[in-house]
C-alpha cells in the first residue's frame, strides 16, 4: 500500500507532463474555459489552461533621437525592400595632447595613417571588399545638441580612404593611408605651424572629420572612439633606425551620428513625421540609429484578463516571430525593453523622479511604494524584462509573467509598450549601430498557460 500511494504523485506529474505536451494542438480562439486539461480528472480540482493572442503593431519614428557621445561612429550604407536607403555617416572632433613633443623642423616623414577601431561589423557579402572615406569637415562641430537626422558639410575629396575584406572579422583596427596632399601640409603645420600649440588653434585648422562607407556596399561598421581612432604620424631624424610616432585621436572628442532614410518605393515610404503611429501593412520593424521604433497595442491583455476570475497564471511569454529572413552576417538586434508608452508615443514617466517605466522582469517587484507609501510602478531599469533575439527559434521573447498578474490584480493599469532596442547589459544598441528586423504582425503574440481551481 506504502508503495502505490507513493506512487500517484509520480502518476499525476506524468499525465501533467502530457497534458502540457497536447496544449501547443489547441486552438487559441477557444475560450480559456472549454480549452483546460485537467492533471487528474474526477480527483483534482486544479485545470491547466493555454491561451495565445495577438497583439498589434505599428512603427514609430522616435522624436529627437540624440546621438551626441554615443562613443561608437555608425557608418554603413545599406539598401533594404523594407527600409530603404539607409545611410549612416559618423561625425568627431579631432583631440591632440598639448604636453607631447611635437616633430623639429628637421623631421623626415614616414607615414600617415587615419586609424578606425572597428568594434562591430554588420551587413551583407562581407566576403568583398568595403570602402570606407574620411573627410575634413568644412564646419565646426558645436557644443550643442546633435540628432540623427543632422549633418555638416565636409571636403568632397577624402584625407584617407581604404578598400577591406572581412570575411569572419568582426573587430580589427582599419589602417586607412592619408592621401598626399593632406600628408604633406599636416605635418608641415605639425612641425612648424602655431596650429599645433594649442587645442582650439587646432580645431580652427582641422574642425573635425566625417567618415564615410561607399554607397552599394550594404554594410556597416561601428567604430569605438578614443586613443585608437584618429591619426598616427609616423618620422624619423637623420641618422635614426627606429620610427618616432605622433598621434591625433578621437580621445574625449564630441560626436555623433547622422542618418539619410530614403524609404521611396517601401511599405515605409509614408512614415514621414516624428512620433507618429504608422500602420504600413502585414510586416513591421525596427531599424537602429535611423530610430524607426514599434508601438505595441497591449489591450488584447485587458480583453483577456476580462473573460477570467480566481486563475493562477503559471507562465506569460511575449513573443515576436520567428522574424523575416536575412543574411546570417546581418545580426538582428539583440535585446529590447518594453518602455510604457502613452497616446503620443511618449514615454510614461515615474511619479518618483520622472524617468521612463519598463515592463519589469519576472520575479521582480512590479510596484513600489513612494515617500507617500502609496505603491507606484517600479522604476527600475536594471530590472527591466528584457526582449531578447534566441538564433535557434529566430524570434524574440520575454517573460511578462509578474506584469501582467500585477495588471490582473489591480496594482498596475496596462500601458502599451514603446520597443526600444537597449538592455542593462548591452547599452543603448539604437545609437551604435544600423541593427533591423522585420517580422510578420501574425507573429507578434502573447502566450498564456495558467490554473483555474474549480
Amino acid at each position: 500500500m506504502t508503495s502505490f500511494m507513493a506512487f500517484i504523485p509520480a502518476l499525476r506529474a506524468k499525465l501533467a507532463f502530457l497534458a502540457l505536451l497536447s496544449i501547443p494542438f489547441i486552438s487559441s480562439c477557444s475560450d480559456p474555459a472549454s480549452v483546460g486539461l485537467e492533471l487528474a480528472p474526477g480527483n483534482n480540482q486544479i485545470g491547466v489552461f493555454y491561451k495565445e493572442f495577438n497583439l498589434d503593431a505599428q512603427v514609430v519614428l522616435l522624436d529627437s533621437f540624440n546621438t551626441v557621445n554615443s562613443g561608437v561612429l555608425v557608418v554603413g550604407n545599406e539598401t533594404d525592400p523594407f527600409f530603404g536607403k539607409t545611410e549612416g555617416t559618423g561625425y568627431s572632433r579631432l583631440y591632440i595632447d598639448v604636453t607631447k613633443d611635437r616633430p623639429l623642423s628637421t623631421a623626415i616623414l614616414d607615414s600617415m595613417f587615419f586609424n578606425l577601431d572597428v568594434v562591430s561589423v554588420n551587413g551583407s557579402n562581407l566576403d568583398k571588399p568595403k570602402k570606407y572615406t574620411v573627410h575634413k569637415l568644412s564646419e565646426p562641430l558645436l557644443d550643442t545638441l546633435y540628432y540623427n537626422f543632422d549633418e555638416l558639410t565636409y571636403e568632397a575629396s577624402p584625407i584617407a580612404e581604404v578598400s577591406f575584406t572581412f570575411k569572419d572579422i568582426r573587430d580589427t583596427v582599419l589602417r586607412l593611408p592619408v592621401s598626399e596632399v593632406f600628408r604633406e601640409e599636416l605635418f608641415g603645420k605639425l612641425k612648424r605651424g602655431n596650429e599645433f600649440d594649442n587645442l582650439f588653434n587646432f580645431r580652427r585648422y582641422l574642425p573635425g572629420v566625417a567618415v564615410k562607407a561607399k554607397e552599394g556596399d550594404d554594410a556597416t561598421i561601428g567604430v569605438s572612439l578614443g586613443g585608437n581612432t584618429g591619426i598616427s604620424v609616423f618620422f624619423h631624424y637623420e641618422g635614426d633606425t627606429v620610427s618616432k610616432r605622433y598621434d591625433i585621436t578621437t580621445f574625449s572628442s564630441r560626436s555623433f551620428n547622422g542618418i539619410k532614410s530614403d524609404r521611396s518605393g517601401t511599405p515605409t515610404q509614408n512614415v514621414t513625421e516624428y512620433g507618429k503611429s504608422y500602420d504600413v501593412g502585414s510586416l513591421v520593424g525596427m531599424k537602429s540609429t535611423m530610430a524607426m521604433a514599434m508601438k505595441i497595442d497591449t489591450s488584447p491583455i485587458d480583453e483577456f484578463l476580462d473573460t477570467l476570475t480566481g486563475v493562477t497564471f503559471n507562465q506569460i511569454n511575449f513573443v515576436m516571430g520567428e522574424i523575416e529572413a536575412q543574411d546570417s552576417t546581418n545580426t538582428p538586434i539583440t535585446g529590447m525593453v518594453m518602455i510604457f508608452a502613452d497616446q503620443r508615443n511618449e514615454p510614461v514617466t515615474s511619479t518618483i523622479n520622472q524617468v521612463p517605466l519598463y515592463v519589469q522582469g519576472d520575479g521582480q517587484p512590479q510596484v513600489i511604494e513612494d515617500n507617500n507609501g502609496d505603491e507606484v510602478p517600479n522604476n527600475t531599469y536594471a530590472t527591466a524584462a528584457i526582449l531578447r533575439y534566441g538564433t535557434e527559434e529566430n524570434e524574440y521573447r520575454a517573460g511578462i509573467t509578474s506584469h501582467v498578474n500585477a495588471i490582473y490584480r489591480g496594482q498596475l493599469q496596462r500601458q502599451d509598450w514603446l520597443l526600444y532596442a537597449s538592455t542593462p547589459q548591452t547599452g543603448d544598441d539604437f545609437k551604435k549601430s544600423l541593427r533591423q528586423f522585420v517580422v510578420n504582425k501574425n507573429k507578434i503574440t502573447v502566450k498564456v498557460l495558467y490554473s483555474k481551481s474549480r
